[in-house]
């Protein structure tokens, strides 16, 4: 079995383009919102500028732009439906009887114990960037005893694979920790750190080792490693617990974002049936006919809660998608570093 560890960042570890990271999880939500907003204006102003038929004559014989904005607004008035939606399914996670929040706060406090079981603390940190990073670096410290317990072992590559194997763990738990240490809830730099660190493979490698190497493992070895094994399950709850609350958060800010631009949109379209006349904007700019870029402009202040939806759905759907399984399993393409040697 090769001693190499797959790469330190979910980014390297994926075999999608930069771009497309960027745009799935990295970017800030708002400037997708305004990437894709500036990507409809243009788009409709170019449809509208180079098409054959002229938008001004369609419109002196039919109704496009009123028919348009008839079902734009249809469309607003179903997306705030749709945010009262997702507010009711955020809420019902925070609602039940007194009997569920004791049995959710028992939960809480168990895992707040066996966190400083893991950590060697009298009481774990209440911030969730503060609490994942002494996980973490718990894993590093465990990790050590791991191979400090192998040191004297006479199976020769049992204790290179073990070198190997904490060598980078170490590593790696240095650099999330130092992610986390300015990180605030909230933002996605906590998510970004947790999925950064790859403790389903480190599992799969400490138990590959030790089960390889079963005659050389000492009951110290053996003790090592169980507490090593441990805290790596004990970072996947947690990250999976972190991950759930900043689903939440995200959603109330996706309400609360869709709300705002909701009003002004609703605004824009009943303006365009009621009041707009293409006897009041005459002329060209750049070329193109100014009520083009009138009716450009209109379609992507109705269509911002639509744009602002997709934004933030897409860095969700991207973060459950590649957080589905718990434990050692992975379930896409990655880098990992080396062939798996199953017999």
């Amino acid at each position: 079995m090769g001693g190499s560890q797959p790469s330190d960042t979910m980014a390297e570890r994926s075999e999608d383009a930069t771009w497309k990271l960027w745009l799935l999880l990295n970017a800030n939500r708002w400037v997708v919102a305004a990437v894709l907003m500036a990507f409809v204006f243009a788009g409709v102003v170019l449809v509208g500028g180079f098409s054959p038929v002229s938008l001004r004559s369609l419109m002196n014989s039919q109704d496009p732009v009123e028919t348009l904005f008839q079902a734009l607004t249809t469309a607003l008035i179903t997306g705030v439906t749709l945010v009262v939606t997702i507010n009711q399914l955020v809420l019902s996670q925070e609602l039940g009887a007194v009997s569920d929040q004791r049995e959710r706060f028992s939960g809480s406090m168990e895992f707040r114990s066996d966190a400083e079981d893991v950590i060697d603390a009298p009481i774990s940190p209440p911030e969730p960037a503060s609490f994942l990073q002494a996980i973490v670096a718990a894993t590093g410290d465990r990790a050590t005893d791991f191979r400090d317990a192998v040191a004297d072992s006479r199976d020769e590559e049992f204790r290179e694979q073990v070198d190997d194997f904490v060598d980078n763990l170490t590593t790696h738990a240095d650099t999330i920790c130092a992610d986390l240490e300015d990180a605030q809830f909230g933002t996605y730099t906590v998510v970004k750190s947790a999925l950064d660190y790859n403790y389903s493979w480190k599992i799969f490698r400490a138990r590959r080792i030790v089960n390889a190497h079963a005659d050389s493992v000492t009951d110290e070895a053996r003790e090592a490693y169980d507490e090593l094994v441990d805290a790596l399950e004990l970072f996947g709850l947690a990250r999976e617990h972190f991950k759930t609350l900043y689903f939440q958060w995200e959603l109330i800010n996706l309400s609360r974002a869709m709300m705002y631009v909701a009003v002004p949109a609703l605004v824009v379209t009943t303006s365009m049936i009621l009041f707009f006349d293409t006897t009041v904007a005459s002329g060209t700019l750049l070329g193109i006919d100014v009520l083009v870029w009138i009716v450009a402009l209109a379609v992507t202040i109705a269509a911002t809660p639509f744009l602002i939806l997709i934004a933030f759905v897409l860095r969700i759907a991207t973060i459950a998608k590649r957080t589905l399984a718990i434990g050692p399993f992975i379930l896409r393409e990655s880098s990992r570093g080396e062939e798996i040697d199953w017999e």
